[in-house]
């Protein structure tokens, strides 16, 4: 294993943006020695070291499993490690719980921000930390210093606005002030831009700079390369609980890190012809969908998706594509509008039931497999019939037919790379590449005319993505329609033949891939005109 490389590379010389007098003889902000993990059987890190240089950007890529989350979490006294030392600016330190972090000034930002939404800005950066009994005269220091923070690292927020009324990027620039109100030198980022428009997370790339550049440490946690390759100095890799490289980023190229990460090569692009759509497959007019408060999620949505073609749904979190694709599949309620599936109209809540639909050649993948997709504790060949167990194949007149559920595992672990192959183990032993793999096979296996698929590789490992994104063309190649809805808008662009975006539960745009950008579609994410500067 190469050492850990000073901050101070090829990366930070490019960019110009580190001050090199703070890294020239300054302590690592953070050294790790040996640092071992166990849970039960599972050894989880494995004898890592890795030193974290002031004033730098620090990226870390992994693989689902590869021990990235433990060891910060070990970092940030979520968890005691088994072995090894942490040294914080070149002292020994004991992390026994997050106020022992925050004490040594290392602060987290949570992927899933950690906010109380009907409090402000104001009372959530100071919760916890309030100033005593005179509450005013805190609460009027820490809007002075919530200024200061914000004019100095360019993250202005209104400090009596209700964080219920913020969007996702004003709520991540809640969660770094609150770190940095509370002293924190070192700030872990949990894959950052999970929630955010292509702006948004450029936006807080130049936070994350301008944290550098005032001798802060950053270190950004995300399986997305192009984000490592753009913000950070020096990347570590991990695979398997261990320290496999650590360079700096300027000297790497994606390939490179992904066969790093992955153990071997990793096509990164998505090879596809140009798509030659038919017939239509499904026909949406003028579709209304509420949530359980009577809320219209979906606003007069209408679109055709035609065999031959993937349609990419892009939006952020929360626009209406979730409601959109549940209505689709028979899982929520219409409220209003039509749908057509091979030119047959579904006309009432009987006709769009999930079962009918499976019968008309409808299949779902949906977007969150463990609340949908999976029953957990189930043995994984069990799971992998779910939604399909009452056919004759698998459903005798008292009993399943075990061996037939036994032996369509089996031949779905071959065909789709399912590891481990035992279907008596229950599901959650099994990866979340490895579930989502058996998600896909239950729902592919039955040859459908239409796939309904919500973020298709989702905590989903390099080398699961690149089979699943194979697997998708070939239907599309194969003459079957597909909508797909991701968040990850590099996924889309990768897949999709026709880009439909949303923003507030309308389509605000319906753009051919050739004519489709991060830029165009980002600002209409976010509900800006194309045209936007």
């Amino acid at each position: 294993m190469p050492p850990p490389l000073d901050c101070g590379g090829k990366a930070a010389a490019r960019s110009g943006l580190i001050n090199a007098d703070v890294n020239a003889d300054a302590a690592p902000t953070i050294e790790l020695r040996g640092i071992d993990k166990w849970f039960g059987a599972v050894h989880a890190n494995r004898d890592v070291t890795l030193s974290v240089g002031a004033g730098s950007i620090h990226g870390i890529v992994g693989e689902n499993g590869a021990g990235k989350s433990t060891l910060m979490g070990i970092l940030y006294g979520y968890y005691q490690p088994d072995r090894g030392e942490i040294l914080v600016r070149g002292r020994p330190a004991v992390i026994k719980s997050p106020q022992d972090a925050l004490a040594a000034g290392i602060g987290m930002v949570h992927q899933h921000f950690m906010l109380v939404e009907p409090f402000t800005v104001l009372e959530n950066v100071v919760l916890g930390v309030e100033g005593g009994f005179r509450l005013g005269a805190g609460m009027n220091r820490a809007r002075a210093e919530l200024a200061r923070l914000g004019r100095e690292y360019h993250l202005e927020v209104d400090p009596d606005a209700r964080v219920a009324d913020l969007g996702v990027g004003h709520r991540q620039r809640v969660e770094i002030l609150k770190a940095l109100y509370r002293g924190a030198d070192l700030l872990i980022l949990d894959e950052p831009t999970a929630v955010l428009t292509p702006q948004e997370a450029d936006h807080l790339f130049r936070i994350l700079a301008s944290l550098r550049n005032e001798g802060k440490t950053v270190l950004l946690i995300t399986h997305k390369l192009r984000e490592i390759r753009d913000a950070t100095d020096v990347v570590t890799v991990m695979r398997q609980g261990s320290v496999v490289a650590t360079l700096p980023t300027a000297d790497t190229t994606p390939e490179q890190l992904a066969e790093l990460m992955v153990g071997r090569k990793v096509l990164l692009r998505v090879d596809k012809t140009a798509s030659r759509p038919g017939e239509p497959v499904l026909e949406v007019k003028d579709l209304v969908v509420e949530d359980g408060l009577g809320v219209a999620r979906v606003k007069g949505v209408g679109f055709t998706l035609r065999r031959g073609e993937i349609v990419g749904v892009a939006g952020v979190a929360g626009n209406g594509q979730s409601e959109l694709l549940e209505a689709l599949a028979g899982i929520r309620p219409v409220k209003s509008g039509q749908i057509r599936l091979k030119a047959g109209a579904l006309s009432d809540a009987a006709a769009r039931s999930p079962k009918r639909l499976r019968r008309l050649g409808l299949a779902h993948v949906p977007e969150d497999r463990h609340r949908m997709g999976l029953v957990i504790p189930f043995a994984a060949r069990e799971s992998a019939i779910l939604g399909y167990h009452d056919e004759s194949t698998y459903n005798g007149p008292i009993r399943l037919h075990r061996s037939a559920v036994a032996s369509s595992f089996e031949r779905q672990v071959a065909e789709y790379d399912i590891r481990p192959g035992n279907g008596v183990l229950p599901t959650s032993a099994f990866s979340g590449g490895n579930q989502q793999k058996i998600v896909l096979a239950r729902e592919l296996d039955r040859n459908p005319d239409l796939l309904l698929i919500g973020q298709p590789t989702r905590g989903v490992d390099i080398g699961a993505i690149e089979f699943i994104h194979r697997r998708l063309v070939a239907l599309r190649d194969a003459g079957k329609a597909l909508l797909l809805v991701s968040v990850e808008l590099d996924e889309i662009l990768a897949l999709a033949d026709r880009i439909l975006v949303m923003h507030d539960g309308r389509l605000v745009g319906d753009v051919a891939r050739a004519e489709a950008s991060e830029r165009t579609l980002g600002l209409m994410m976010a509900g800006l005109p194309a045209t936007s500067n």
